[in-house]
């Protein structure tokens, strides 16, 4: 039964021992690193925990112990990225969105943000996340704006690799821009698909990372899974499928406008970019910034913010961020001014 949150301390019973040992880590490490992220004494006695500290302090701590043990009683992994993400969950406060207003309601993990693909389940790691997998279960063009690391790209490939598994679509597509950062593809060896591939690596691997082994070549073999250069979407219609554009800042505004209209009936897409940074040659104006102009705010298409906070690789990602984030004064990386 839930505690009142203006006592000092708190207690909360766990049904299944031996999900216990699992859920405090070995040594209790994990109730060590929610010691680090939250102000609360955590002591265990059996199969309970006693949490002592502030009103509200206790009742983060209250819920990510349930967070991770529902994740548990999923049957779900709970390492300590997994615990730090429960962590995020709920300290953390979603960045604000254009046109809507802000929810004092914190983001659990809940069932219906589970991502199922066909060699695991995913759950988003940060409220912006979690925003972020309900906008595309919502909406048939979604964007996803923000910083390296965020899980933009890995949450839009989890999501079409899910509607593939369960045949709401018919197709998976995948594109970047492949031109736009600096190199010149003639100079590189080999033919068309060699010189592209680097480009799209990061595509592969984060499909290969949802597929059993052997099925991603063979679904790219039958053209059940595309990945192509953006240039290659040009004067095609794209119905039924799921369709991500990475790396979205790297277009020109002719070449986004080119994309989004290649959405075609039964079809959903979603756009990922950092509008922060950019390859484009100076003075070229970035297409992603001309549709988040142009498009925020309309509706029925989603439109999420991340910040550095929602990084989710080495703490130290978003560290780096924010130290290369510029200051008043200086001048713009991408542009010079």
């Amino acid at each position: 039964m839930p505690a009142s949150l203006d006592v000092a301390s708190s207690t909360l019973t766990f049904d299944d021992n031996g999900r216990c040992a699992l859920l405090f880590g070995r040594h209790h490490e994990h109730l060590a690193q929610i010691e680090q992220k939250i102000p609360v004494t955590l002591v265990t006695r059996g199969n309970e925990v006693t949490i002592s500290g502030g009103a509200e302090q206790i009742a983060a701590a209250k819920a990510v112990l349930t967070d991770l043990d529902h994740r548990l009683e999923q049957g779900l992994d709970l390492s300590k990225s997994e615990v730090d993400a429960a962590i995020r969950m709920v300290t953390g406060e979603p960045a604000p969105q254009k046109g809507k207003a802000k929810s004092d309601e914190k983001s659990f993990r809940g069932q219906g943000e589970l991502i199922e693909t066909e060699r695991k389940r995913i759950s988003p790691r940060s409220p912006n996340q979690a925003q972020y997998v309900k906008a595309m279960q919502k909406h048939d063009l979604v964007f996803g704006l923000g910083p390296a690391g965020t899980g933009k790209t890995y949450l839009a490939v989890a999501m079409g690799a899910s509607l593939l598994r369960r045949r709401t679509v018919d197709r998976l597509i995948l594109s970047r821009p492949a031109v736009e950062a600096g190199e010149r593809l003639g100079f590189l060896p080999g033919d068309m698909k060699d010189k592209v591939d680097p480009y799209l690596r990061p595509l592969y691997d984060a499909l290969q990372d949802m597929l059993p082994e052997g099925k991603f070549a063979t679904r790219l073999e039958t053209g059940v899974i595309e990945v192509a250069p953006l240039a290659f979407m040009r004067g095609r219609t794209l119905s039924n499928a799921f369709v991500i554009l990475d790396e979205a800042q790297n277009t020109t505004p002719a070449q986004m406008m080119m994309f989004l209209t290649r959405l075609g009936e039964g079809s959903r897409m979603v756009v990922t970019g950092d509008p922060a940074q950019h390859d484009l040659p100076l003075g070229t104006a970035s297409g992603l910034d001309d549709a988040i102009g142009k498009l925020e705010g309309l509706p029925d298409i989603g439109m999420v913010h991340f910040t550095e906070a929602d990084v989710v690789r080495h703490p130290l990602v978003s560290k780096i961020i924010n130290a290369y984030r510029p200051k008043v004064g200086d001048a713009d990386p991408s542009t010079g001014r």
